[in-house]
């Protein structure tokens, strides 16, 4: 009869402990942001030129990157690998809330282009988005990268002391124009 009486409780105590890692769970999702239906990061050809595109939510497509250079590259990573590696890491940073800022900075002793939360977040290996060409001015390549199209609209930069330039995503896409009315190559060649 005990043993009956605690096979009851047990099992009750583990309903109510269930119960409460399931609301625990829905409370933890509620309040983390979705990025659902928001901007797509992908690699797109265009006249065999491999290019990282930003997909937005309102169905404007605006070419971030032309990976048009084949000097630096190694034979593994040639610039259509890159360019689908790239788009990875930008969907992985968007997807994770961490595309907030892109930004320039060091690591590892190479020039590099990294996702971050806020302008003083340091570049890591799990922010990096991509490597330029050893001895290339990060800041100088990012300012061009980024110039065609949304900088003109406000004040999206920030240029720190050091090695460091931050662009605000949001408000670069935001006021990025379409890629039908873009004639500038977003190139890459550092």
């Amino acid at each position: 009869m005990l043993r009956i009486k605690l096979g009851f409780f047990s099992q009750g105590l583990m309903g109510i402990a269930g119960t409460s890692v399931v609301a625990l769970g829905m409370i933890a999702t509620i309040n983390q942001p979705s990025y659902a239906g928001g901007t797509i990061f992908k690699c797109e050809k265009r006249q065999g030129i491999p290019i990282t595109v930003a997909q937005t939510q309102d169905g404007r497509k605006v070419p971030m990157i032309q990976w048009s250079s084949q000097d630096y590259f190694t034979r593994e990573w040639n610039s259509e690998r890159r360019c689908y590696e790239v788009s990875r890491r930008f969907q992985k940073s968007y997807d994770n809330g961490k595309l907030k800022y892109i930004k320039t900075g060091i690591l590892r002793g190479e020039p590099v282009v990294c996702a971050a939360v806020n302008q003083n977040a340091p570049c890591t290996d799990s922010s990096l988005l991509f490597t330029l060409k050893r001895g290339s001015n990060a800041k100088a390549t990012l300012r061009r990268l980024m110039n065609r199209r949304g900088l003109v609209a406000g004040n999206v930069l920030n240029e720190s002391g050091g090695d460091s330039l931050n662009i605000d995503f949001d408000t670069y896409l935001n006021h990025a124009t379409n890629e039908q009315n873009s004639d500038i190559n977003p190139n890459i060649n550092e």
